[in-house]
């Protein structure tokens, strides 16, 4: 019996929630004094508006190695993906409470990867896991390949507000006064060590749209042999528009669409957008 951890940012797709390989492990989400769990309860609607009033930077607090260790009971294998280590402490919990585990159960195997991305770029590592587990693969091996996929990942998204990265320190006020007035989106994507960067910008969302996806193009070559998945806050029609451009573009596997969870909901925003391959 195998089992696929993934902390709550990032979000499960359907065939996955009634799949009893997978399971999400919660962060909690602070907004000054208002408090929630990044759980099936969370409420999206309220949590927008709750950042909206808020005049500060809204955080995240990661699992605790205990609830980790919680999701390894009964398994023979366990394989945890958590938000780049660069974003989050949620790695290293989940990797302190792999050493904790095996100080008392040493037949289980477990590996914990650094998913060097978020959101439903975690959500593509687990997929990818489960298709390897069902071909047979061994604990090595489905570790290895997972590893190499990883590696080959992409990570973009486009924000329709500039405020949580004002809020967050980075964005001067003058700076996110001047891109809101003009309407400029950052288009930005994820480093080789899971931190982020901006790629390029744009006036208005579907000229940023277009500019990811071509900068998803850029960097992904073979694309029917991949799988792409978008999560958007809030804007499933700003998701559509994206998926049509990237189907005007080139022919993929499969494409997937997903509305975000908590962790994400705050990283991107209400109305923002990500997308990986």
């Amino acid at each position: 019996m195998y089992k696929i951890v993934i902390d709550s940012c990032g979000e499960l797709f359907e065939e996955m929630k009634n799949n009893a390989h997978f399971s999400n492990v919660a962060l909690t989400l602070e907004v000054g004094d208002y408090s929630v769990m990044d759980d099936e309860n969370f409420n999206q609607a309220e949590f927008l508006q709750k950042v909206a009033e808020y005049d500060g930077t809204p955080k995240s607090a990661c699992p605790s190695p205990s609830a980790y260790m919680a999701e390894m009971e009964d398994v023979d294998r366990v394989y945890i993906i958590t938000l780049s280590s660069q974003l989050s402490g949620s790695y290293n919990s989940a990797v302190l409470a792999k050493n904790l585990f095996e100080e008392e159960e040493e037949d289980v195997q477990i590996h914990v990867f650094d998913s060097k991305s978020a959101s439903i770029g975690q959500t593509l590592i687990g997929k990818k896991i489960a298709e390897l587990e069902e071909a047979g693969k061994s604990f090595d091996e489905v570790v290895s390949e997972t590893e190499a996929y990883i590696e080959t990942q992409h990570t973009f998204f486009v924000l329709e507000t500039l405020e949580t990265l004002r809020k967050a320190g980075r964005l001067s006020n003058l700076k996110s006064m001047i891109a809101n007035t003009l309407n400029i989106k950052p288009i930005m994507g994820s480093t080789e060590i899971g931190s982020i960067q901006q790629l390029g910008q744009a006036r208005g969302m579907k000229k940023a749209l277009d500019k990811m996806a071509d900068f998803m193009m850029e960097v992904t070559p073979n694309t029917e042999e991949r799988v792409l998945a978008i999560s958007h806050c809030n804007c499933p029609d700003t998701a559509e528009m994206l998926k049509e451009r990237v189907e005007a573009r080139g022919k993929f596997k499969e494409i997937i669409v997903v509305d975000t969870n908590g962790v994400s909901s705050m990283y991107a925003n209400d109305g923002g957008v990500i997308m990986v391959v």
